[in-house]
């Protein structure tokens, strides 16, 4: 299964993304939390909470796709978060990688996160997933499907999920766009944005 099996709306493609295998620089993990993004206004899929809502950036410009691009981005000036670009080529749309399960490479993950991490949290949260795979900024745009990419993607059969609120967005925030694989203890706690409206009166 290659990037085409992408080519879908935000929400599908992360349902097809939990439970794929993330590997690279000595590592290699299983997704078990994801979160989907839309895109602009009048786009399929409008999502303010989306780095893509306001049209293309210089920074959002990978989000236009094509599927199976790495969108990869600073948050809070300090932690690299990774997304997977999905829809078509031309249409923004991607999913969050929140939280993953170290499969092999565990020392060298451990290595990077610190001796006190628990394995269990060693990639829980999206700046810890990419602090323990070694993503880089500078990795924003590779080829998650390219052979020859320092960070690849294998896609693997559908499992089990939870759907609920995305963590941390002031817009969009009741849409149950996060998805995770249930009694996982690498699954992250779900923190509402201080800034978001109570629940119940936001889309």
């Amino acid at each position: 299964m290659g990037a085409d099996q992408l080519a879908v709306d935000p929400v599908e493609a992360a349902y097809r993304l939990l439970g794929a295998t993330l590997s690279g620089r000595g590592v290699s993990a299983t997704i078990v939390e994801v979160e989907a993004y839309g895109g602009i206004p009048d786009g399929p899929w409008p999502d303010a909470a989306a780095h893509s809502y306001r049209g293309v950036t210089e920074r959002s410009a990978v989000m236009f796709g094509p599927p199976g691009r790495l969108y990869a981005y600073l948050s809070h000036g300090i932690h690299v978060c990774a997304n997977v670009v999905c829809a078509t080529d031309g249409t923004a749309a991607a999913v969050l990688l929140r939280a993953a399960a170290i499969d092999t490479g565990l020392d060298v993950a451990q290595l990077r996160r610190g001796p006190t991490v628990r394995p269990r949290a060693l990639a829980r949260g999206p700046g810890n997933l990419c602090a323990a795979l070694g993503i880089r900024l500078a990795d924003n745009g590779i080829d998650l499907f390219d052979a020859d990419s320092p960070i690849r993607l294998t896609l693997n059969g559908v499992v089990d999920a939870t759907a609920g609120p995305r963590v941390g967005v002031s817009q969009a925030a009741d849409r149950a766009w996060r998805l995770w694989m249930p009694g996982r203890a690498e699954v992250s706690a779900y923190r509402r944005s201080p800034r978001a409206p109570a629940p119940g009166a936001s889309d």
